[in-house]
């Protein structure tokens, strides 16, 4: 009777360390931090050094008050958060505009989405020579990048302000050779977007990107006489795996990036050189 009972007992302990190392186990394989759905875990955001990072850690603050933990991954260059983002690295980035995330998707087959707007970094049209850009005269100049996605953004402004006219249904593709209506025959000069700032003594006016305007000391709100609409396709976004979309813990925080603090940080900080879009 002795020897059976310590049999059992034997048995018992074998099927305790079973279970203990099931358990273990199961622990090991549950998804990592953040791709779950409760809002109790950590959502890892991806973003670009600068105002991308800077805005996030804002945003971080503001959804903690609705019990949400977001871990900052902070990436210095534009493959790598969408890589990571379809990998299921990170739960969510913050970077990137539409048709960036259109080219990468349509390039990389990435299984990802869009679901909120954030920030723009708006072009602006500059000039040392005329304060209006009605007040161009016949022949004049425009420098605009010479980069397809940038060149498109610059002509789109003209095309907004009256100054040219483009074919229709151009969009984003757009480039000087779709311009069909030049009343005053402007001259179209393309440029490496960098070199643009240093090139205004050469032209009448400039399409400039908001980050070498800085570098240049120029604000767009301020020194722009004419600027890039909020609602231009070129707004950030913040973007998610397709899976995730419907997401409410995204959904919170979409609501601490579009919260009054968030607003009043980036109107403060940037003084115009970043804008909101939502």
């Amino acid at each position: 009777m002795k020897r059976f009972s310590q049999r059992i007992a034997r048995i018992l302990i074998l099927i305790v360390m079973v279970v203990v190392t099931a358990g273990c186990g199961s622990q090991q394989a549950a998804p990592a931090a953040g791709k779950g759905t409760g809002s109790d875990k950590p959502i890892k955001v991806g973003v670009t050094a600068g105002p991308h990072a800077e805005i996030m850690e804002v945003v971080k603050k503001v959804a903690e008050k609705d019990g949400l933990n977001i871990q900052i991954v902070e990436f210095n260059d534009y493959m790598q958060p969408n890589i990571a983002l379809n990998q299921g690295d990170i739960d969510i980035n913050s970077y990137q505009h539409q048709p960036w995330l259109d080219n990468q998707i349509k390039d990389r087959k990435y299984e990802i989405v869009s679901i909120a707007k954030t920030i723009i970094f708006p072009m602006g049209i500059y000039s040392k020579k005329v304060k209006n850009i009605n007040d161009l005269q016949q022949g004049a100049s425009i420098a605009i990048p010479n980069d397809p996605t940038n060149g498109a953004r610059a002509l789109s402004i003209l095309e907004k302000n009256g100054v040219i006219k483009l074919k229709p249904n151009v969009g984003i593709t757009a480039t000087a050779k779709d311009i069909v209506e030049n009343p005053k025959n402007i001259k179209v000069k393309e440029i490496d977007a960098a070199q643009i700032p240093r090139s205004m003594d050469d032209v009448d006016i400039a399409a400039i990107n908001t980050n070498y305007a800085m570098v240049a000391g120029l604000v767009p709100k301020r020194d722009a006489i004419a600027i890039e609409d909020p609602n231009s396709p070129y707004a950030n976004l913040l973007v998610v795996r397709t899976v995730n979309k419907d997401n409410p813990v995204f959904q919170k925080l979409i609501k601490a990036y579009h919260s009054d603090e968030v607003k009043k940080y980036v109107d403060e900080k940037y003084s115009g050189s970043v804008a909101i879009t939502w």
